[in-house]
């Protein structure tokens, strides 16, 4: 059984004068920030604020690159060229890097966001472009990846440090992927149920589809969506749960990868 884990949320996904999400709260359960770099939300002052208070909090920054798609928050599916999507890894991973100078911070991590995410699961030329990015920019940032996906083994080819991801607070398909946000009820929003899921999946090493079948997985890094208005109870109770079967909750450069 893991006796330590890694707690992340997809964060800081305001833009201007707009918030989404309780930022100030979920940062003080979760242990690392995948923090949008402004092509799906996010922007300079977004990133700084959050930045700022990563470095007061103990928590470790990451890149949440995603689609440019601010229309639809990065989660329309858009067919580019596998180049032009690395290029457009490496300038929202340099933003976020900028930024994060500012609170003393490096970016430890990556992890694609909304569509973009799901796209490079099943597409090896999305997973390897941004691989590509990550090595060239700072092969030493981790590649978080969806277990048994393309970018898992695009992290391997290309021999890049890599956490696999779960997601407690939503459902998946028998493929081991997340099933589409367009299906009704594919988003927990039931706190116990995600604290349950959390558990079964870093404890027991297994997800359960939406079919019922069970998946066996290997997890390093959970994930909440700071974009849900449930997702500080969600996190909230994930942590719980997971501290209370002694399993602790760190910053994913301490996860050893």
């Amino acid at each position: 059984m893991a006796t330590k884990v890694n707690l992340n949320a997809d964060i800081a996904e305001g833009w201007g004068a707009y918030d989404i999400g309780n930022d100030t709260e979920l940062m003080r359960i979760i242990k690392s920030a995948s923090v949008a770099c402004g092509f799906h939300a996010g922007d300079a002052n977004t990133m700084h604020r959050l930045c700022m208070m990563a470095k007061d909090l103990g928590v470790s920054v990451g890149a949440h690159p995603g689609f440019n798609d601010l229309w639809g928050f990065g989660r329309r599916r858009i067919q580019m060229k596998a180049q032009d999507l690395e290029y457009m890894m490496a300038y929202q991973i340099g933003a976020l890097q900028a930024i994060a100078s500012y609170a003393g911070l490096k970016v430890t991590h990556l992890k694609a966001h909304g569509a973009l995410n799901n796209m490079a699961a099943e597409d090896e030329g999305y997973a390897m472009a941004i691989g590509r990015a990550i090595k060239t920019v700072d092969k030493d940032i981790i590649y978080v990846a969806l277990f048994g996906s393309e970018m898992e083994k695009a992290a391997k080819k290309l021999g890049l440090r890599m956490a696999l991801e779960g997601f407690p607070d939503r459902r998946y398909d028998d493929n081991g992927n997340l099933a589409s946000r367009t299906i009704p009820n594919t988003v927990i929003k039931d706190a116990k149920e995600a604290g349950d899921a959390a558990l079964r999946m870093v404890r027991d090493g297994e997800i359960v589809a939406m079919s019922g079948k069970v998946l066996k997985v290997k997890i390093d890094t959970l994930c909440v969506h700071g974009d849900e208005a449930t997702g500080v109870a969600v996190a909230r109770s994930i942590r719980q749960a997971l501290e209370a079967a002694g399993i602790a909750v760190v910053p994913l450069p301490e996860m050893g990868l």
